[in-house]
């Protein structure tokens, strides 16, 4: 029946009504029409004046014609980075000068988006080599806008917007990382002969610190430049060395909330405690800032695991010393790191992918060493076995299995479990059906606020070649921040690394991994008290109590305040040391505690049991 009152309604409907229906191929002959006489060949520079992260400066694209091979440049108050794809391999350059090829995650996907849309590959015949749908037409503040559902090939979806009036484009929207970006465009004006937007509005919708604005200053086209121009820089970065010309130094490091903890100076002040993390950038804390006499420019947004987000200031520092390496002359970020609640202990810095990315970095977990290596002087023989990635952003990104699940993994030092699983991988493959037996709790705790996941026990996982089991995964079902990226399976962390002597050779891209012996004693446990305690209140202050766990039965509850812990009295430094008991002590140990609830103190026994 349905179907014949639509074709009932269709004959009722006007011809000419009929014909004016748009169409993919309308609405783009029409928005090709409006655009100008741009060339379709040879090489076009724009320049705009941008203002982002609290700084205004030049960006500047420049962009092949044909192809939409690209390279984009920033810079404002001394503040620089830069990315690029020449067709291939896309790369970026961060604030601290390095480049590197980006082939993780979204980031080919991405890159080829862009091209498509820098060379308009929709008004070629057959779209590019696009998959094209017409969405419908939409209404956005009183404007009539045509949707079309553009994939290129290699590409992924992005959705395009066409004023139905000008038919101009006046946004697209795709994901990005694990942010909805948008971007808009208006104010259009002819510039030799082609129509171009002289304000484009980006948002990856975190609210205003995620908004930056671009205002077009100047516009060139010439000849076609070789793709190379727009390839990855190949000199290797500097800024980074061990002194005296030695080929690798080594210093102690501790082990504290599985993270991994060393002493460095900052323009010769100090010594600080630093966060040594893979996963992460050069950040120095308002101590470091003030102690130093930096000066931070600008407001950057900063996402982690949770869901939150804080903003962070660039800075300049003159030389970070760890041992006899070396940081030299670089740009990092001024930046609150892990209050002292969290970790028990003050945190003034963190150092992570600008060291690593300058010089090979060995975690030896069993000895509580790192030793840092000239790469031109590094040599892998004995160094177990090699485990290839490439980066995605600043995270090394290793293809693997999650049982018998193809999965890629980031590999993230600065991560206290063992592995954290994404939350769209574990909707993709119900994870959540096979494994009866779990508990959900908070799992750590770091820039964007708690994270709280179903954790079970996994059989196994694999990291290219290297097959690991027993473990104590988070099954997450977060709505935000990195943990709910689509784009990779699961975060691997400290927990799991620390079963290995850990090299990273970021320069060829590839992890070794040698197994210790023996196992270290806390490998594969989980917390089994069901509490998150962090230090603070003049005692370990409950965050959180899982469901049916030890704490909930002793009648903890959140808010809490333990101020004994087996017969001690509760001193932040040992939160680690809490921490670790919590999860290593075998079930059935019973603990004596002194609880203080709503002012009052009352002792109790915490029987520790398993949760997963």
């Amino acid at each position: 029946m349905k179907a014949y009152l639509l074709a009932a309604l269709a004959l009722a409907m006007p011809a000419a009504a009929l014909a004016q229906a748009p169409t993919v191929q309308s609405v783009l002959a029409a928005n090709h029409a409006a655009s100008g006489d741009r060339p379709a060949a040879g090489s076009a520079q724009i320049v705009y004046t941008h203002v982002a992260s609290g700084l205004t400066g030049p960006l500047v694209d420049r962009f092949d014609l044909a192809s939409g091979a690209w390279v984009e440049t920033q810079e404002a108050s001394g503040v620089a980075n830069a990315s690029g794809f020449d067709g291939k391999t896309p790369w970026q350059r961060d604030v601290s000068g390095t480049n590197t090829p980006q082939e993780g995650g979204d980031r080919v996907t991405n890159a080829v988006n862009q091209a498509y849309r820098f060379a308009n590959l929709w008004w070629r015949p057959g779209y590019g080599g696009a998959s094209i749908a017409y969405a419908g037409r939409d209404t956005e503040a009183g404007k009539q806008l045509d949707h079309l559902v553009v994939t290129p090939k290699g590409g992924q979806r992005f959705d395009a917007w066409f004023d139905a009036d000008t038919h101009l484009l006046v946004r697209i929207a795709e994901t990005r990382l694990f942010f909805h970006y948008q971007e808009t465009y208006a104010d259009y004006r002819p510039e030799h002969g082609a129509m171009l937007a002289h304000k484009i509005t980006s948002d990856i919708g975190i609210g205003e610190g995620g908004v930056e604005v671009s205002t077009l200053k100047d516009a060139h086209f010439g000849p076609a430049v070789a793709l190379a121009t727009y390839a990855c820089p190949t000199a290797p970065p500097t800024g980074g060395y061990i002194v005296g010309g030695a080929a690798s130094t080594t210093v102690p490091f501790r082990l504290l909330n599985n993270h991994v903890y060393v002493q460095a100076t900052v323009n010769g002040k100090g010594p600080y405690t630093f966060i040594l993390d893979s996963g992460g950038h050069t950040l120095l804390s308002p101590r470091i800032v003030s102690e130093v006499g930096l000066k931070p420019v600008g407001e950057a947004v900063q996402s982690g695991a949770g869901e939150g987000h804080s903003t962070i200031g660039f800075v300049r520092f003159d030389e970070i010393a760890i041992g006899g390496a070396r940081l030299k002359g670089m740009m990092g970020f001024a930046s609150p790191i892990y209050d002292k609640s969290i970790e028990g202990i003050p945190v003034d810095g963190m150092v992570g992918f600008e060291l690593i990315r300058r010089l090979v970095t060995q975690i030896d977990y069993g000895r509580h060493t790192v030793t840092f290596t000239d790469p031109a002087r590094f040599r892998p023989q004995g160094l177990g076995t090699p485990v290839h990635f490439v980066f995605y952003d600043h995270l090394p990104d290793v293809r693997g299995f999650i049982g018998a699940l193809p999965a890629t993994f980031n590999i993230d030092t600065g991560s206290r479990s063992e592995i954290d699983v994404t939350s769209p991988f574990v909707a993709a493959h119900h994870l959540r059906r096979q494994f009866a037996k779990g508990t959900t709790a908070v799992t750590g705790w770091g820039v964007g606020g708690p994270t709280k996941d179903y954790v079970v026990r996994l059989p196994s996982l694999k990291l290219g070649p290297v097959e690991v089991d027993d473990i104590a995964a988070g099954l997450s079902d977060a709505k935000g921040g990195s943990i709910s990226n689509p784009n990779y399976g699961g975060n691997i962390g400290t927990a799991l690394l620390k079963r290995f002597v850990v090299t990273f050779d970021y320069a060829h891209e590839v992890m070794y991994l040698k197994r210790i012996t023996p196992t270290p004693p806390d490998i594969g446990t989980f917390d089994r008290s069901g509490l998150w305690l962090n230090a603070k209140s003049g005692g370990y202050e409950v965050e959180d109590v899982a469901a049916g766990s030890a704490g909930a039965a002793a009648g903890i509850a959140v808010g809490d305040v333990i101020t004994v812990f087996d017969g001690a009295p509760a001193r932040d430094e040992q939160l680690p040391e809490v921490r670790k008991a919590l999860r290593a002590r075998p079930a059935g140990t019973r603990i004596t505690l002194t609880v203080k609830h709503d002012g009052k103190l009352r002792d109790a026994v915490l029987t520790l049991r398993d949760q997963i």
